[in-house]
């Protein structure tokens, strides 16, 4: 009995140690943790089941550059042949002969072994499988629009991927957070491109969101179809908010862009009254490749040293001793002192024409001197007729000055026309013009002035409240 119960436990402890350790038919348990089964993952578990098609892009993909372009060569050869769908191999060799026959030979066993071809051994003839029309079409489709000339924002792939899938009704989760992830990068790269505050990369960021604009008006429509279908379960939903979501981030950065390149334009270096700008040498010195070549001819030979030796040196301070030089026989001494030319300076006849001004609406501002003002209160009265009689030049220069009435900014400075502003004299303009009978003014804005009542006298500052 003891002999059985020993026996028992070696078989549990073996049991149990075939269980730890990772099975040797299954390689993929090698690069999982101990107690991990890859089965028991969801990604592994999808994957496994696309088994086939895995194994189609391991045929065409794996090896050198050279030996997947020689594939994907032939197999697109046969494959864009629609007037046959079989092809014997007098055929292929015809179809493909600036391939040698050894290369060839390698690439149709390698398709065939993974099920890209199909040998119909009855009719001696290769036939192109569904599956390698599957691949093809979305490598067709994946190189169309991927050019990266022509699409930087790279949406164009994801999203025929959406509209193909959701025209047939078969639109997947995983499909809709690939677009998502690509919009969140994109935004994510244009932040960086804004806070950088390189003119360059904004442009080239700019540029590149317009692309991608473009892309979000069509996937706005599909969008629009998926979250209307009823047959959608809540997992697409969410997946398609949360990228309206990221559309309307990513439409919203127009105002960024456009306030981060104001901000280098008000900031922008002009070389001198040239109009040229450091935007445009670097922009300049981007077009050249080589800009160790703009060096060229521009420096000169280094300079060359001459010494001079005594032999030398006693001819030249001979030459200059015995030199026979010329005397000035012209007029001696400082000249004559001139008076400063007279100029006639404009200004104190125009600080005469705004004291004039000033005293005039001071009066105006004294109740006791205008007949206009009765018992009754203030009148208003027009502005021509305070303006004028005067010429043109003085009449635009006084009402020039009317704005600054009332200006509590200019009154709290010092000079005439802070004085001006301190006047209680109120300015009201309007929008229409009245014809004047005068000789020098032909019509004048409609205007009044009035005694303000908010201030104190005639003279006085604002009110004390």
């Amino acid at each position: 009995m003891i002999d059985n119960l020993a026996g028992a436990a070696l078989a549990a402890d073996s049991r149990i140690t075939a269980e730890l350790t990772p099975a040797e038919d299954d390689p993929l348990q090698a690069h999982f943790q101990n107690g991990v089964a890859p089965d028991e993952i969801e990604q592994v578990y999808h994957l496994k089941r696309a088994q086939p098609m895995l194994s189609a892009f391991t045929a065409l993909f794996h090896g050198t550059q050279d030996g997947v372009l020689v594939r994907l060569l032939v197999l697109r050869e046969l494959a864009s042949d629609t007037a046959t769908s079989s092809f014997s191999r007098a055929d292929i060799n015809n179809k493909l002969a600036y391939l040698i026959p050894e290369s060839l030979e390698t690439v149709l066993n390698r398709l065939r072994g993974h099920g890209l071809l199909a040998w119909d051994a009855p009719s001696a003839v290769y036939r192109i499988t569904p599956l390698a029309r599957n691949v093809l079409s979305a490598l067709d489709t994946l190189i169309a629009l991927a050019k990266p000339e022509e699409d930087d924002a790279e949406m164009g792939f994801l999203l025929s991927q959406v509209a193909g899938a959701q025209a047939v009704g078969g639109v997947t989760v995983e499909q809709l957070r690939h677009l998502l992830g690509r919009l969140v990068e994109l935004t994510e790269e244009f932040r960086d491109a804004i806070a950088s505050g390189s003119e360059f990369r904004l442009r080239t960021s700019q540029a590149k969101w317009h692309m991608a604009c473009d892309w979000v008006e069509k996937g706005s429509v599909i969008l629009r179809a998926i979250t209307q279908d009823p047959a959608a379960d809540s997992a697409t939903h969410r997946a398609a908010q949360a990228i309206g979501r990221a559309q309307s981030a990513l439409l919203n950065m127009q105002g960024m862009f456009s306030r981060a390149l104001n901000q280098i334009e008000r900031q922008r270096v002009h070389l001198g009254q040239s109009g040229l700008s450091t935007t445009d040498v670097k922009r300049w010195l981007l077009a050249h490749e080589d800009l160790a070549s703009l060096a060229e001819d521009a420096i000169d030979r280094p300079v060359v040293p001459l010494f001079g030796t005594p032999a030398e040196m006693i001819d030249v301070a001979e030459t200059e001793l015995l030199l026979e030089r010329v005397t000035s026989t012209g007029p001696k001494g400082l000249p004559s002192g001139q008076d400063a030319p007279l100029t006639v300076n404009d200004n104190p006849a125009m600080q005469a024409e705004l004291n004039d001004w000033i005293n005039k609406l001071a009066d105006f501002a004294n109740l006791g001197n205008f007949p206009e003002f009765s018992d009754s209160g203030p009148k208003k009265v027009a502005l021509h007729e305070s303006l004028l009689p005067a010429s043109f030049a003085v009449a635009s220069y006084r009402a020039s000055l009317l704005p600054l009435l009332g200006d509590a900014a200019e009154a709290s400075l010092q000079g005439a026309t802070a004085e001006l502003a301190r006047l209680p004299v109120k300015f009201e303009p309007t929008d229409s013009m009245i014809q004047l009978d005068d000789p020098e003014v032909a019509a004048m804005s409609i205007a009044t002035l009035s005694l303000n009542l908010d201030l104190d006298g005639p003279q006085g500052g604002p009110q004390d409240e």
